[in-house]
């Protein structure tokens, strides 16, 4: 299995268990950046693990280079700013991912 590039929207308390479980994945997963513009303990756990932090229009025109976002978010106004930038961008490559599947995701890697 190839390796998946992903991002993460919005490191709250949701976003910063999710990014521990993918931090301690260490095959199949690259986290590419997050995108947080408030100072959390996630963001700063992200930044410190060397990931970067980017805006929205930068991982919009990630295109091939970004394969899935997990938008935790839980701010259905930041899904619909993602999903128009995607477009506007013209990439068809990068999906975000939804709740069932980012549900799905965190049971399979979390504690593993």
């Amino acid at each position: 299995m190839s390796n998946q590039n992903i991002a993460i929207i919005g490191l709250g308390k949701a976003g910063t268990a999710f990014l521990g479980a993918i931090l301690n994945k260490k095959q199949n997963v690259n986290l590419v950046c997050i995108v947080e513009p408030n100072d959390t303990t996630g963001k700063a756990q992200a930044v410190e693990a060397g990931v970067k932090n980017c805006t929205i229009d930068e991982i919009a025109k990630m295109g091939k280079d970004l394969d899935i976002i997990f938008d935790l978010s839980g701010n259905p106004n930041v899904t619909k700013e993602l999903r128009h930038k995607l477009n506007s961008a013209f990439n068809a490559h990068t999906v975000v991912a939804p709740d069932s599947i980012t549900r799905l995701v965190w049971a399979l890697i979390a504690n593993t």
